[in-house]
């Protein structure tokens, strides 16, 4: 397939330019292309995810491949040797307080160190990484600021963001650190703007009921609920509607595993979702209502996949590969469109 040069508008101006790397299911693109960007080129490692992108963003030039054997000027050799901005959104689980297995020795540390090599070889103007809040306390975080010092880029201070902050219908920190060329690029970055909050009922309450443990023949193949156990549903019984919690459950079922415990530990396991409120930071067991506070605000189930998506602000017309625990992992991964467009708009406002 050939793929299309950077594009130009009605007015004959072109559009800032972006790599995506670690793209995944392509959420961080479209983000970018909403605000603006001509997204060239884009690597993942992973199939599933990688069919997923490829589906929706079939123009750009993607790379199904291990970063670390990408050689950008082997592998790109037909892109511009200046863009205008290279997004970097690394493996966050070496970093997460969720992950408790996390260890230095995990191989996916240094992969935030491939950015390097493509902003040696791009050149571009600014480059934005967003990961976990804390990431910007490890010692592979002071070798990437070391890295990019020398190849001339004033590196930005590292700030967190919260996705509700900016429009996302979900509380979700992140950490973001934008380095540049010019210095001036890096100010007034964090002025982001208000921007009205957006609430679980704003995001998915005009979707209908879905059918309880099947998809066949539904317009919407992503808009349906996992088969509960009668036990569970027993359970979600006593849980209040509209923001209740496991603490409400009578004696008799408490988890084995949750007896004993304060009522602030593991407290969003079996929680429902708030009606006025945003929702939890959604992870890739987004439907897994023992996971986290991923029950519905009033019906007695999990959310759904659509609705997890619509909970990341993916839009309905995106098109989604993998079965559906493939497609939870994808959308718990993601980084939010509308969170990054958001962001995306301020960066292209100051390197243009």
């Amino acid at each position: 397939m050939t793929k299309r040069s950077p594009s130009k508008n009605s007015n004959a101006t072109v559009k800032p330019t972006a790599i995506d790397l670690f793209c995944g299911s392509g959420a961080v693109t479209l983000g970018l292309k909403q605000a603006g960007f001509d997204v060239l080129a884009s690597v993942d490692i992973d199939p599933i995810a990688g069919k997923t992108y490829e589906l929706n963003h079939p123009e750009v030039d993607f790379k199904l491949k291990d970063i670390t054997q990408v050689r950008p000027e082997r592998d790109f050799p037909d892109l511009p040797k200046r863009i205008g901005l290279l997004a970097v959104c690394a493996p966050c689980q070496p970093f997460s307080n969720r992950n408790k297995k996390r260890s230095d020795e995990d191989d996916r540390v240094e992969l935030v160190l491939e950015a390097v090599k493509f902003a040696r070889y791009f050149q571009p103007k600014a480059i934005f990484f967003e990961n976990v809040p804390g990431i910007e306390r490890h010692s592979v975080f002071a070798e990437l600021t070391r890295k990019l010092s020398k190849l001339r880029y004033h590196v930005g201070k590292a700030y967190t963001v919260d996705a509700a902050d900016l429009g996302v219908p979900q509380r979700r920190p992140r950490m973001v650190l934008v380095a540049a060329k010019r210095k001036q690029h890096l100010k007034k970055l964090t002025e982001l703007g208000p921007v009205a909050i957006e609430t679980v009922r704003d995001a998915i309450g005009d979707l209908v009921s879905p059918v309880i443990g099947q998809k066949a023949d539904l317009k919407d193949p992503l808009h349906f609920s996992r088969r509960h156990h009668a036990i569970t549903l027993e359970r979600l019984k006593h849980i209040p509607k509209n923001g209740g919690s496991r603490i409400s459950l009578p004696d008799r079922l408490v988890l084995e595993c949750h007896k004993g415990l304060a009522d602030n530990q593991y407290p969003d396991s079996y929680g429902r979702m708030c009606w006025e409120d945003v929702a939890p930071t959604l992870t890739t067991g987004c439907t897994d209502l023992t996971k986290g506070r991923y029950s519905h605000p009033v019906e007695d189930r999990a959310i759904t996949l659509r609705e997890a998506a619509r909970l990341q602000t993916f839009p309905d017309s995106y098109k989604f590969s993998g079965n559906a625990s493939q497609v939870a992992c994808q959308i718990g991964n993601a980084v939010p469109p509308k969170m990054m467009a958001k962001i995306a708009e301020r960066i292209a406002a100051l390197i243009q």
